[in-house]
């Protein structure tokens, strides 16, 4: 007598666990992040173009649907960067300061907190510059 051996079914494995749900949402995302560098790829194109061109397109750019496909990208990268640092403190070393380990939120908010100031500081400069 053969026995037949046991083949797990695959198919939609990461719906049984809402653990595996957020993670394959977080990595669909990848969609918009890769929309967004074709966007900044077509930017400078056209920069290089000359200023009509660029002007033309910042104008293409003003449209309901990039306007749309603007605030996607923008809650896809806030929900990237408030993932990544609520992994960072499973992947670092433990952080010791006067003998105590530092707490994981911590770690984390300190992580949103830079995170935050960079983009000010970046948005503002960019600003500056641009007047």
């Amino acid at each position: 007598m053969t026995h037949r051996a046991y083949v797990r079914p695959m198919g939609g494995w990461w719906r049984r666990d809402p653990y595996f749900v957020r993670y394959m949402a977080r990595e669909a995302t990848s969609i918009l992040v890769v929309a967004y560098a074709l966007l900044l790829l077509i930017s400078v194109e056209r920069l290089v173009q000359g200023r009509g061109a660029f002007e033309d397109w910042l104008e293409t750019l003003r449209g309901g649907g990039f306007i749309l496909l603007h605030a996607a990208i923008v809650a896809t990268f806030v929900l990237h960067t408030v993932t990544w640092f609520l992994i960072m403190p499973k992947t670092m070393p433990p952080v010791e300061v006067g003998g105590h380990k530092l707490a994981s939120s911590l770690i984390t908010l300190t992580g949103l907190v830079a995170s935050l100031a960079a983009s000010v500081f970046l948005y503002l400069a960019l600003r500056a510059f641009a007047s």
